[in-house]
């Protein structure tokens, strides 16, 4: 009698966010409620910690109250969309710094979080 004996590996497939558009609106609050509640009680706190885990200075957002249009949310933003080669315009960037920076910074983070994931092993089994 001979016995046979399977084994078999399982297969890992890698899942990475690798997109040229943003991973959410601009008011999809929904996706992330606290962290968007944190930016509408305390705009400026939420401001300054998100653009430290961007890699900038902590204190880069609070240059938003030198100018007519907020120069830290948009270069942050328009520095995100060329970090992860999101498509876009200046002019949009322009337009959502100023109208809503908390929704600008809001999905700025929700965007970190997204790209920066570890990576998910998908149908990994262990034994």
């Amino acid at each position: 009698m001979s016995k046979k004996m399977v084994i078999q590996q399982p297969n890992h497939f890698v899942q990475a966010v690798t997109s040229n558009q943003w991973s959410s609106d601009i008011c999809d609050c929904t996706q992330d409620m606290s962290s968007c509640c944190f930016a509408f009680w305390c705009f400026p706190c939420f401001a300054c910690i998100t653009a430290r885990e961007a890699g900038e200075c902590l204190c880069l957002p609070l240059l938003d109250g030198f100018g007519a249009i907020p120069p830290a949310t948009m270069s942050m933003r328009v520095g995100m969309r060329q970090r992860y080669g999101i498509e876009g315009t200046m002019c949009n960037d322009c337009v959502y710094s100023f109208f809503c920076p908390p929704c600008t910074w809001c999905q700025m983070s929700r965007e970190m979080k997204a790209r920066l994931q570890p990576i998910t092993l998908i149908n990994a089994q262990t034994r």
